[in-house]
């Protein structure tokens, strides 16, 4: 779509050379959502692929994605034989439907930024105890987990101006063992739920939700519990008032789901199966 009211493109080519944040700019990664629909009251687009950011880092550290990181790229990552988490990155960037164009356009920043329910990068993040390195317009940063940086439906904690530059996956993380579930009203369409359960060595589970809630939701509990330990976990974190209510699935059958995957999952790393 034609975005008649744009006046100006700015594309740096380093941080010293990014304009100061007025109202009306918008930050342009891909652009698969910015250009889908009018953007009333935007006037200035800041590209930020201009910056030349390296895509990805692997490090002893652990995993370091760029914003501008497209999916196709995150996708033919190849990662540590050690990082068992690793099939769950191929799995999150797969719950993205869309054509080849959208997967060679769409970016990972964009994806956490637009903070929609079903963006599975958010998925992703929170499972693997992402965080975001954040760029604030005085020249500083600061971290932020994503579990945090996503409020609600294209909601953040980003304050006006402020750039997400990267997300760092941990190592310890990408060791555990992980099981995914998700499940939409039709084989193609939007993720009403999304579940992935982790397994860390030490023997601490984790079950992050998204898809059926505005926001993220991640429980921890110090060991694999039984499935009624689960569900009850899940009714505590998620009440009936959090369950996300759209054209995707309404809330009682979101819950529903949920609890399905959730067990799924459970019982799939009780069992010892393989990660996915």
């Amino acid at each position: 779509m034609d975005l008649n009211s744009i006046a100006t493109v700015v594309a740096p080519r380093s941080r010293a050379a990014l304009p100061a944040w007025h109202p009306g700019d918008a930050w342009l990664a891909g652009g698969t959502w910015l250009f889908s629909e009018p953007q009333e009251g935007v006037s200035r687009l800041v590209d930020l692929p201009s910056l030349g950011w390296a895509p990805y880092a692997v490090t002893e550290q652990g995993l370091a994605i760029a914003a501008t990181c497209t999916i196709a790229t995150l996708d033919r990552i190849a990662l540590p034989v050690a990082w068992t988490a690793a099939p769950v990155i191929g799995q999150c960037c797969r719950a993205l439907l869309g054509s080849f164009k959208i997967w060679n356009a769409a970016t990972v920043g964009g994806n956490l930024c637009l903070a929609l329910p079903a963006g599975p990068m958010i998925a992703l993040a929170v499972a693997l105890d992402g965080a975001g390195l954040i760029w604030t317009p005085d020249g500083g940063e600061r971290s932020l987990p994503i579990r945090d940086l996503v409020r609600g439906p294209q909601a953040t904690a980003l304050a006006p101006g402020e750039i997400l530059r990267r997300i760092d996956l941990p190592a310890a993380a990408l060791r555990r063992r992980t099981a995914f579930r998700r499940l939409s009203l039709s084989p193609n369409g939007r993720s009403g739920a999304l579940v992935i359960a982790t397994l860390d060595p030490s023997g601490a589970f984790a079950l992050t939700v998204t898809a059926a809630t505005p926001r993220p939701v991640k429980i921890d509990l110090p060991g694999l519990p039984e499935a009624g330990a689960l569900a009850a976990a899940l009714a505590a974190a998620i009440p009936d008032g959090l369950w996300y209510d759209d054209v995707h699935g309404a809330p009682d059958w979101r819950r529903h789901v949920t609890g399905i995957l959730a067990e799924e999952a459970r019982a799939e790393l009780a069992g010892g199966g393989a990660c996915g």
